[in-house]
């Protein structure tokens, strides 16, 4: 499947009671997905595997990110693209209805926050995938990081801001490890 979608393994043995491992899947087309899928569940394998958690999400641009420029990353944010980082960090979540009925001039101003607070921490890159009417949260956000504590005082600050109260939920969020496939399947 590599040569149509981008395959990421990631071990969540010790980080969640619930899953033993997660595979980031990048693709353009949601068929490839669809089809991956089934010949796992069709292998050997897939008899003793079980899919707690799927996450469906697509790129788009962002309406609080116009002008503004993340360094190194001109152009990168329709288009995914996985850094060699250590951890994985999955983070769906969904804002409130009063969220979507504030004028945008107020959003965007604690987007405006939101966005610096990320700046302060050039060690964690940030992946933003919509998931509206796709899947159930709204977002989908991969941070990627060598540095847990970090993503950990990142996520701190942005608890603090203004826009925290239109978050609705945020959970159940993913550390993951990242690991080959050999590796992975080590470790089972």
């Amino acid at each position: 499947w590599s040569k149509k979608i981008q395959l990421h393994a990631n071990s969540t043995a010790g980080t969640r009671a619930d899953t033993d491992f997660l595979l980031w899947r990048i693709s353009p087309r949601m068929e490839d997905l669809h089809a991956m899928s089934v010949e796992i569940r069709k292998s050997a394998l897939g008899a003793y595997l079980a899919t707690p958690y799927a996450y469906l999400a697509v790129t788009r641009k962002s309406m609080y990110v116009d002008t503004h420029k993340h360094p190194g990353q001109e152009g990168a944010r329709l288009h995914i693209e996985p850094s060699e980082a250590k951890y994985l960090f999955i983070y769906p979540f969904v804002k409130t209805h009063d969220w979507y009925q504030l004028p945008m001039e107020e959003r965007q101003k604690m987007m405006t926050q939101h966005i610096e607070s990320g700046h302060k921490y050039p060690s964690v890159k940030i992946n933003t995938t919509y998931s509206y009417g796709l899947d159930d949260q709204e977002f989908v956000v991969a941070f990627e990081s060598d540095h847990p504590g970090d993503f950990l005082e990142l996520v701190m600050e942005l608890r603090t801001g203004k826009a925290r109260p239109y978050t609705e939920r945020d959970t159940p969020i993913f550390t993951c490890i990242k690991k080959s496939f050999k590796e992975l399947c080590g470790e089972f």
